[in-house]
């Protein structure tokens, strides 16, 4: 019998299917890959913003994450939104529980629009619990800035950044370089299990599509790990899919603000 190389998303819902569990499901799909989920917060979201946010209670999520693990199983976890320092304390204890591998964590603090999607006191709680438990983080800058106390001005600052994330929580680093101004995009891989530093290139693209970028990525290196790709092979991969992602979702109109990727570039297109 044939077996499915199953990812499980632990993250919130966004309503206008852009980000979240939704971009997530999208993702692992088209990168050949099934997806299961746990939802841990519902969102009231449009391309312009998020509106509010509602947690699930942290035994309802310790309830879907046991019955995926339990039954299941899966080959690679993708951790998006948690917003309290309750939901990753439960998170980390059903992943605990599991032995879980291939973690795939993206430390979700500050939408695109400004409006604050994690308490301030579960950001210690995820550098306490759940941080130590992943594989890779896929930080932006200002989660970087967060997460290690330091303030990133340019890109140079970069390797040096991932390198020093990746000493102190020992994992792996993919460093976003989307906040910055450059037209070349440097986002930098630091596999801390082979201590190589891999800089990844893309074109800045003019576009106001950008909604979900970051679930989309951790969500594709995801995949690329339940597939069985090494480290430096699935960052390059999971990067080349949202680079696609990007450029094909650009020319598409929805929604009066910021609009998805274009998940399924590499499926269908109109």
């Amino acid at each position: 019998m044939k077996t499915y190389d199953i990812v499980l998303t632990i993250a919130g819902s966004d309503s206008c299917g852009g980000a979240g569990v939704q971009a997530d499901i999208k993702t692992i799909s088209a990168n050949g890959c099934y997806a299961a989920s746990a939802i841990t917060a519902v969102t009231v979201q449009n391309t312009v913003g998020v509106i509010s946010v509602e947690g699930v209670s942290p035994a309802i999520i310790e309830g879907q994450i046991d019955a995926v693990l339990s039954d299941t199983g899966a080959k690679s976890i993708k951790i998006g939104m948690l917003h309290s320092s309750e939901v990753v304390h439960s998170v980390a204890k059903m992943l605990r529980k599991y032995g879980a591998r291939n973690i795939v964590l993206d430390p979700v603090m500050v939408s695109t629009s400004g409006h604050r999607l994690i308490e301030e006191e579960a950001i210690q709680t995820l550098q306490d619990e759940l941080i130590p438990l992943a594989r890779i983080i896929t930080p932006n800058i200002p989660e970087a800035e967060i997460l290690l106390g330091e303030k990133i001005k340019n890109q140079t600052d970069l390797p040096h950044i991932a390198q020093a994330l990746a000493r102190r929580y020992n994992l792996s680093v993919y460093l976003k370089a989307g906040h910055l101004t450059e037209d070349l995009l440097t986002d930098i891989f630091y596999n801390n299990e082979t201590d190589e530093t891999i800089e990844l290139n893309s074109q800045r693209l003019a576009t106001k599509n950008t909604h979900g970028t970051g679930c989309t990525l951790s969500s594709a290196i995801a995949s690329m790990l339940a597939k069985g790709y090494e480290l430096n092979d699935a960052a390059q991969k999971a990067q080349a899919y949202i680079e696609k992602a990007i450029i094909h979702g650009a020319d598409y109109t929805i929604g009066q603000g910021h609009g998805p990727v274009h998940h399924f570039w590499n499926l269908w297109e109109k």
